[in-house]
Order: C-alpha cells, then sequence, then structure tokens
C-alpha cells in the first residue's frame, strides 16, 4: 500500500469510527462526558481541526472533525474506531505509529499522554458529547433561545376568579390546580406591609405607617400602599444593591493589591437615580454599554460606564509591568474576560465566558464568538474619566477642544479664520508686548516651614528652601509667606538643582526626580481665616511623559507632575489664579504641597514667587519659535508668519477659556478616553484580539472578529463595524433588541426573584443547558412579553408582582401540600426569608433612630484606614466610631473593599464583590446570633435604641411596646410585655434592645 493512499483509508477509517462510535452511546454518563470535555475535545480540537475543520478553511480526505454530523461520514474501509476496543481500532493505531494503516498526525507523533487519554476514552465507550446519542438534545434544552411565546392567559372558573388578581395568578392557579394544589389564604395586613415595605425599600415600615395601613378601610388600601413605595426614593436605592451585586460593584481594585476606587460611586448614584426614575429598560441597558457613543449630548450619563469598570482590575498585570509583555496580554485578556462575563451574565443570563478555551461545552457558543465579545470591548480601559455633568458646559467644552485641536493642527481653514483685520489687530497687540515685557516675579521670602512626614526644611539665603535630614515616602509642605503685592494673578514653583541632592535634583529620589501630587494655595482674609484661592490652569517648562503638570491641579491623587528625565536642572511651574488676589495693604499666603505619588519622589529644592501681570501665566522664557516670531517687526512678518502668531496667540486664549470652565468631576469607568496612570494608558485603536487555542495567550489562532452569538435567531451575530464605540453601539443593540429573548427573560426572572426569593428560572445567570427550566415557562414569556411591549417600565412590572394573589398569600407550612412540592416551586404559599445583610443593618438604624436618609455622594467609610498606597491597605472595622459623621447612612452608601469585607457585613452573607452574584445566600448560624449580641455597631446602635425608648415611654410596659413596634411592627402580648418589663428591669433596657434585634422574628418576613 502506498504512504497516500494510506493515509486517505485511515482517513475514511477515522470517519467511520465516529459513526460506529455513536451505536454505543445512549447513557447520560456524566464523567465521561466530562472526560470527553476534559481531555478528548481539546486533543481533537489542537492536533486534528488544523486539518480537519471548517475552521481550517480544509477538511483532508473529506474529513471533519469540528462537526458530529460531518464526522458520521463512513468509507469502504471499515471502522477506524471499535468502542471498548483500542487495539482494534485503527484510529488509535495511526497516533500510537503501530499496525498498517498510515501515522497519524504525519508531521509527528502526538504527546504519549495524549494518546494514552484518547486510548482510554476509546476503551471506555469512546462517549461523545457531540454525538446526539450522548445527550439527546430536546427542544426543552433551548427553551431560552425560542422566541418570546404568545402565551395566553389561562382562563379560570368561578372560584379561581375569585381569587385570582391578575394574570400571574391565572397562570400559577392553573398550574397548582395540575397538581392538585391550592392556594393559601391572604396574610394579615401587618404581615403584609412589613413585607411589602422590605421588598420594595430594604427598610421596615415606621410604627405610623403600619397604624396608617391597618385603619385604612378602603379596598384598595394595599395598591395604594405599594403605590407609594413605589414613589419612594429609597426604592431605587433597594434595586441598586441588587443590581450591584449582579455587576459585583465594589470601590477597591481587588487582586493583590486592592487600591481604593475614590471615583467609583457615582455609577451607584446612577444606579439609583435611573431606577427611581423608572428609565425603560432597553435605555438603562444601552447606557450601561455604550452611553458616550449612544448618548454624546448627554454627559451626565458617564457614571452608567461603570458597569463596565464594576469588578476587579489586576494592578499588578495591567499598570506595574510592561506594556509588550507576555504577563501584560495576558492580563488585557482576562480583564475583558470580565467585562465579558458581567455583560453577558447580568443582561441575558448566559455563560458565555466558558468559552474561553474551546466551544462551550453545553450551549451554542463557539470560542470565536466569546473571542468577538472580547473585540467589542478592545478598545476601552478601566479608570478615572472626567465629565460634565451639564449639557450646556459639556458642549462648550467640545466646541473650544474641537476649535483647539484644529489650531493645533493647523487646519487650513481654521486658519484662515484668523486672517481678520481684528484677530490680527489683538495679535499685533499681543506680540509687541511679549517683546517688551517679561513676567516680573516678586521672591517670597518664607515665615513659616512645616514638614508633616519629619523632612527637614530650611530657608536659603536665596530665599528657597532647602529638603534634607529623613526622606520619607510621602510628604506634605506647608509654606507660609507674606506677598506685599495687589492683585496677584499667579504663583510660580521653581524647582532647583543642588550639589546636595541626588543626581543634583532638584528632587531626592535616588535618580533626581520628583512627583508633585497636589498643590492648593490659601490666603487670609482680613478677619484671619485662610480663603482657597482656585488655580484655573497650570504650565511648566517641561513635562515629564505622562505626568504633567495638570496632574497637580487634578484634585487626583494617583495623579503628579514630575520632570524625568530632565534631571540636574532648574524648572519652573506656573499656577494661574482664577481670580485676582491681594490688595494693596498685602496679604499672607498659604502654600501647600502634597508629594504622595508615587512614593519616595520628594521635592528637594524650590523657591516661590507671585506676580500680579496681565494674563495668560506663563513659564519660563518664550519658546524658541514664538521669540524668532515675535523678534520679527509687524511689518515685516510674512502672511504666514502672521497666522502663524495668530494660532499661538488663539491656543493660548482657547486653553484660558477651557481652563476657566467649571472643573469636571471624575468617575471611574470602562472609557477609551481615562486618565492615564503611570504605563496604564488609552489605546488609540482597539487592540487586536485573537481566538486563543485552548486559553493560551502563545497560541494565537485567527482574528477575533467583532460580534455576539449566532444562537440568538433574527439578530445579527457579528459586527462588520472597526470603531470602537461602533462596536459598543452595536452590541448595546443587540443587547437591548425586542427579538432578543434571552434579555426580557432574564430581567423579568430577576424580578420575580427579588419578591418570591426565587427566580422562575432558578439560575439567574445560566439559561443554558445546564441551568435550571422554568417552573412556569408560559408565566415567564407573557411577564417578558408584557414587560417589553409595556415599555419595559420595572416599576409597572414589580407592581404587577407584589399585588397579585399570590405574593399576598400567607407563608404558612402546610404538610398536606408539602408532600407534593416541598420545596415551593408552585408557590402554594410565600416564601419565609431572612433579611438581608443589608437589611438587617439598615433596620437596626432605623429602630435606633440613627438612620441618615441623606442620599448620594462619596460613599460612607466605616472603618479606620492604615498606610498603603499601592498595597492592600490596612483597614480596622473594630475600632470605627459610631457617633461618628456618616455612620448613619444607608446600607448602600457604604464604602466596600474586595479583599478586606466589613465581618459584619459578611457575617450576613453580604455579596463577595469579587465574584458575580445573581442571588444571596441566607445562611443561619450560631455566629450571627453572636454578632447581634456583641459586634460594636450593635452593642452602639441598641443604646440608642434604648435612650430612644426613654423618650417615647415613661413607663417600662410602655418602652417595651415601643420597641416591639420598632423592632417587628407588632403590638406585644400581656406576657410578652411583663416578661420583658422584667428582664428590662433586671439586664437594662439596652440589653432588651439586643435581645429583641437577635429574635427570628426581626430578622426573618412572613
Amino acid at each position: 500500500m502506498r504512504q497516500g493512499s494510506g493515509r486517505r483509508a485511515a482517513v475514511r477509517r477515522i470517519a467511520a469510527a465516529f459513526c460506529l462510535a455513536a451505536a454505543g452511546l445512549g447513557a447520560d454518563d456524566g464523567p465521561r462526558r466530562d472526560y470527553f470535555e476534559a481531555k478528548v475535545r481539546p486533543a481533537l480540537i489542537e492536533h486534528c481541526y488544523p486539518c480537519h475543520s471548517a475552521g481550517s478553511g480544509k477538511a483532508k480526505g473529506g474529513l471533519r472533525l469540528d462537526d458530529r454530523e460531518a464526522a458520521r461520514t463512513g468509507g469502504e474501509s471499515g471502522p477506524a474506531v471499535v468502542p471498548g476496543r483500542p487495539d482494534e481500532s485503527l484510529m488509535i493505531q495511526a497516533i500510537g505509529r503501530g499496525g498498517e494503516v498510515a501515522p497519524m498526525p504525519p508531521k509527528g507523533k502526538l504527546p504519549d499522554a495524549v494518546v494514552a487519554d484518547l486510548r482510554r476514552w476509546v476503551e471506555d465507550g469512546a462517549v461523545d458529547t457531540r454525538d446526539a446519542g450522548a445527550k439527546p438534545e430536546s427542544e426543552a434544552d433551548r427553551w431560552a433561545l425560542r422566541p418570546i411565546g404568545d402565551s395566553a392567559v389561562p382562563g379560570l372558573d368561578d372560584a379561581g376568579r375569585r381569587w385570582a388578581r391578575g394574570p400571574i395568578d391565572a397562570f400559577l392557579l392553573d398550574r397548582l390546580r395540575r397538581d392538585k394544589l391550592t392556594p393559601s389564604p391572604e396574610a394579615d395586613r401587618r404581615t403584609l406591609i412589613r413585607r411589602v415595605t422590605f421588598d420594595l425599600l430594604g427598610l421596615p415600615p415606621t410604627p405610623a405607617e403600619v397604624d396608617a395601613f391597618l385603619a385604612d378601610p378602603a379596598p384598595d388600601a394595599y395598591e395604594r400602599l405599594v403605590d407609594r413605595l413605589l414613589a419612594s426614593p429609597h426604592y431605587g436605592e433597594r434595586w441598586a444593591r441588587r443590581w450591584m451585586d449582579l455587576a459585583h460593584f465594589a470601590e477597591t481594585h481587588g487582586h493583590d493589591q486592592d487600591r481604593i476606587r475614590p471615583n467609583a460611586w457615582p455609577y451607584r448614584d446612577y444606579l439609583i437615580g435611573s431606577f427611581n426614575a423608572d428609565k425603560p429598560y432597553a435605555r438603562f441597558v444601552r447606557e450601561q454599554v455604550a452611553a458616550d457613543a449612544l448618548y454624546p449630548d448627554e454627559p451626565g450619563l458617564a457614571p452608567a460606564l461603570g458597569f463596565l469598570a464594576a469588578g476587579p482590575w489586576d494592578e499588578s498585570s495591567l499598570r506595574d509591568i510592561r506594556e509588550d509583555s507576555i504577563d501584560r496580554q495576558v492580563g488585557h485578556y482576562l480583564d475583558r474576560d470580565d467585562m465579558v462575563a458581567t455583560v453577558m451574565s447580568t443582561f441575558v443570563s448566559s455563560t458565555v465566558h466558558c468559552a474561553r478555551c474551546h466551544d462551550h461545552k453545553f450551549d451554542p457558543i463557539s470560542q470565536a464568538e466569546y473571542y468577538g465579545l472580547q473585540a467589542v470591548f478592545a478598545g476601552v480601559g478601566r479608570g478615572d474619566r472626567p465629565y460634565d455633568p451639564e449639557p450646556e458646559v459639556h458642549r462648550l467644552r467640545r466646541d473650544l477642544a474641537a476649535r483647539r485641536k484644529a489650531l493645533a493642527d493647523r487646519d487650513p481653514a481654521a486658519l484662515a479664520s484668523l486672517m481678520d483685520d481684528a484677530t490680527q489687530s489683538e495679535v499685533a497687540l499681543w506680540a509687541k508686548n511679549l517683546a517688551e515685557s517679561r513676567t516680573p516675579w516678586t521672591v517670597l521670602e518664607p515665615s513659616q516651614l512645616e514638614a508633616a512626614s519629619g523632612t527637614t526644611l530650611t530657608v536659603q539665603p536665596d530665599r528657597s528652601v532647602l529638603a534634607e535630614g529623613p526622606k520619607p515616602a510621602e510628604e506634605t509642605y506647608t509654606i507660609t509667606a507674606r506677598a506685599d503685592l495687589a492683585g496677584i494673578t499667579a504663583a510660580r514653583l521653581e524647582l532647583l538643582p543642588d550639589d546636595r541632592l541626588p543626581s543634583r535634583g532638584p528632587g531626592r529620589n535616588d535618580n533626581g526626580n520628583l512627583h508633585l501630587t497636589e498643590i492648593a494655595v490659601s490666603h487670609s482674609s482680613t478677619d484671619g481665616e485662610w480663603n482657597i484661592t482656585p488655580i484655573a490652569r497650570a504650565v511648566a517648562d517641561f513635562d515629564q511623559a505622562g505626568w504633567g503638570i495638570a496632574a497637580s491641579i487634578d484634585g487626583n491623587g494617583q495623579t503628579a507632575w514630575g520632570i524625568h528625565p530632565e534631571v540636574g536642572k532648574p524648572h519652573e511651574g506656573v499656577f494661574e489664579f482664577r481670580e485676582d488676589v491681594g490688595s494693596a495693604g498685602g496679604t499672607t499666603l498659604r502654600f501647600v504641597l502634597r508629594q504622595t505619588f508615587p512614593v519616595g519622589h520628594t521635592i528637594g529644592r524650590f523657591r516661590l514667587s507671585v506676580t500680579a501681570a496681565p494674563r495668560p501665566a506663563r513659564a519660563g522664557s518664550l519658546p524658541g519659535p514664538l521669540a524668532a516670531l515675535v523678534a520679527i517687526p509687524a511689518e515685516g512678518r510674512t502672511p504666514e508668519q502672521r497666522r502663524e502668531l495668530a494660532a499661538i496667540y488663539r491656543l493660548e486664549d482657547l486653553d484660558r477659556r477651557i481652563a476657566a470652565l467649571p472643573p469636571r468631576p471624575m468617575v471611574y469607568a470602562a472609557a477609551p478616553d481615562f486618565v492615564p496612570d503611570a504605563s496604564h494608558r488609552p489605546t488609540a485603536a482597539p487592540r487586536p484580539v485573537f481566538v486563543l487555542k485552548r486559553g493560551e495567550i502563545r497560541q494565537p489562532g485567527a482574528a477575533a472578529v467583532p460580534g455576539a452569538l449566532a444562537c440568538v435567531a433574527g439578530l445579527p451575530a457579528r459586527f462588520d463595524v472597526p470603531g470602537e464605540a461602533d462596536r459598543r453601539i452595536a452590541l448595546a443593540g443587540w443587547l437591548s433588541d425586542p427579538g432578543n429573548p434571552l434579555t426580557w427573560r432574564s430581567i423579568v426572572n430577576r424580578a420575580w426573584q427579588a419578591h418570591f426569593g426565587r427566580g422562575i428560572v432558578d439560575t439567574p445567570n445560566d439559561f443554558g443547558r445546564m441551568g435550571s427550566p422554568p417552573s412556569h415557562p408560559e408565566l415567564l414569556d407573557w411577564l417578558a412579553r408584557t414587560f417589553r411591549d409595556g415599555g419595559g417600565s420595572l416599576k409597572a412590572l414589580d407592581r404587577m408582582i407584589v399585588t397579585s394573589a399570590a405574593y399576598r398569600q400567607a407563608s404558612a407550612h402546610d404538610a398536606a401540600k408539602a408532600e407534593i412540592d416541598a420545596d415551593n416551586r408552585l408557590l402554594w404559599r410565600m416564601n419565609r426569608g431572612r433579611l438581608d445583610a443589608d437589611q438587617i443593618r439598615d433596620a437596626i438604624l432605623s429602630a435606633s433612630g440613627r438612620l441618615d436618609t441623606m442620599m448620594g455622594g462619596p460613599s460612607a467609610r466605616h472603618f479606620t484606614l492604615g498606610p498603603g498606597v499601592h498595597v492592600t491597605p490596612t483597614v480596622d472595622y473594630a475600632s470605627y466610631d459610631w457617633d461618628a459623621p456618616g455612620s448613619g447612612r444607608r446600607s448602600v452608601y457604604r464604602f466596600s473593599f474586595r479583599t478586606l469585607p466589613d465581618p459584619f457585613m459578611d457575617l450576613f452573607d453580604a455579596a463577595d464583590a469579587s465574584q458575580l452574584t445573581p442571588t444571596r445566600n441566607a445562611s443561619v448560624t450560631p455566629l450571627q446570633a453572636l454578632a447581634l449580641l456583641n459586634d460594636p455597631f450593635v452593642i452602639r446602635h441598641c443604646d440608642h435604641f434604648a435612650r430612644r425608648l426613654e423618650g417615647m415611654a415613661a413607663d417600662p410596659e410602655g418602652r417595651i411596646r415601643a420597641g416591639f413596634a420598632l423592632a417587628v411592627g407588632r403590638d406585644p402580648g400581656p406576657d410578652e410585655v411583663r416578661e420583658w418589663a422584667d428582664y428590662a428591669a433586671r439586664h437594662c433596657l439596652a440589653s432588651f434592645c439586643r435581645m429583641l434585634l437577635n429574635s427570628s422574628e426581626f430578622l426573618f418576613v412572613d
């Protein structure tokens, strides 16, 4: 037999083998299927697909091994795989280089371990999960991908109509009756108001609210209660907390350097505002993926992009190592993986991220599609992004920036507009002033010097200041000086070299560099008070790459001005004040120079000066080209020279106007234009993304094509757009499309879970084959269609659910019904649930009277923070003062670390912000009881609770009744009053409060 014909015969035999292997399948054998996925499929992909797959563009011998149907094509040479008999299997002979068949692969023997894996696979029956015999894929396996059905509301008899309050109840009752079940009676009003208030607001009802509801005889009293709760601003806070779990939001990076993100909180406020405004859900989805690209005239939406950046960020890989290193590239892939997982798990309940190393094991998602989704986010990075909350300011800044860019690029049209007589007259006068005058600087004599971390500061004969002594990692200099000058317009900081400094300075770092993190200037008023002097703009004679002087006035502690590699030379920075400072009698100025980022870059020698010269402020001498132009007499300048002078003049004017705009707040978000952080910088174009074989960075395959999932019929799966913004726009449209059944089923299922404790699909982040099927598929589709077609109103959906008869049921157990439906999947009663960690903490604050209902703004830090900049800081929760300002803010406004969670909240199953959390645990442990007795937070607030009760009633029994009303929303019985009054008399009222907060009645909602 010739070698070529032998190989072709072997190919035919292998093809036949897959056909015969199917005959031996059919058992639902989980371990053997897992073995195929873990060992066999990867080997086929790596060693066989290059020559025998559609993706390779070829199928030698007519054989494709990447498709189960194509792999079954037979041949006349007989089987190459005999399930259970590897020695008779020609495929095993071929890869083992034994027998009469041609060896495969032809270019070299497979590793022994791979041959052993494939041999074992054949010995165990050659189970192939791609084969329908391994596990037949029924229509039910793909229920989530079917178009949303037009489910008809079941008809009811008279008894059913008397119980049901709407279509939801009709679906549920129809299902209950098929299993010979009946619903439970309606809960009492006291139970209902506590249930629905905690549910919609995350807070307990006040005693006054309970009393008013109980006293309301109107038949629609409950519906009006629900409407009041939906209109409460606390509604948005409750839904925002749920959504933050889904997005794994926290305010630190996580990983090994859990650095704080001081500007992450605007995303939380965006969520609260969106839910309170009942923003249409499709719009809500689009904003969180592409607000900047879709709505450029609504800059206040920038915080929505905090969704993409909500998860962990590996600072070590993405900031602290070289961009061209393998580890840095791995970091980019893992960072995008988190974005893909967050978007697809949250919005479409899909486990796309399981296709990172190979095609999805269970769902119709290819590895190419996974990397296509990565490509969508290849042009964004996580970081602080400035934005203008006001559209008018945004438009003005954008217009000024566009005009500045046109001039900076010397656009012919922009230059032509500068040649009119009026502009040329202004330019000529400006150039004349530049030629005839220099900025007169008055050097200040320091009267007081302070260094926060031990540096010794001494004034030199030239009135400069020299730093000596200890070299702290971080330092802050405070310099006070008198200025006998009126109308001060700017200050100058000279950085001076000195032979006593490393590399002659002017910094104290070993290489002579320094970093000025922030400069702040204050001036004294006539009554001795210090007033902040706003700095409009800063200019320097030299900026280190990535460390411009603007960073010293941006309010960001993670940016700074540096001068490397121009060390050993003098430099100067000029800071132009927004308004004139000082009177004829002089004024006292205070300069605060913070040097905290990065560590060890403190200033070695410096001098301060001020000027009253007209704006704009200028650093150093005139640049060479400008000096040359100014030196030419006006009448001797050519038209080109006049244009160039006019361009420089107008650029300075534009810079001044831009600097005079209100400072922009920051939000930590995913954006193409974030503030650089050391080597973590925006990319000019989307980074290339490749389909990585087996997920290995060293095995790049074809370039990934931006796109989504082809399994969603009727929607484009590939986005044929090159631009970064266009890719996110396309994905936002795909996610929010009315024809995407995953999106609409996912959100209504989450709402159902929020109110009943479990979704219709109880795997809310996985609507795939390995997730749970819906308990009520027709109801799920009816809800999805109604929600989608009704405009995507979450408040309307919530109202529909919580006003249903099913939601109003009592939660009492029924043994006979439990025999049929033990876990209450059919909802023959209401589910009883434990309060989550946020609800417990907020309910304690409510009972104690210490609940602070202020909304929005930076998060409250309920801990003391130790040192640490680039590494995980020291956080002490135990020593926090629970009477400090901000201590009573709602839990949604609590600052949350990833690696250092609050022990009290963690004990009650608060979400782990390092993981996507579609469902919180609800454990019951002895440690929880101990915490409710001994945690400093509980002890302090029980003291406040007791004092509140003392102010509410003068007699012991009255205090007990007030305590029950505040904590559990009911009146105690006579025996309870007597016994608890006796207990409080013996152990103090605060001890009674602790026992009350430790009760099941407080911790659980019926």
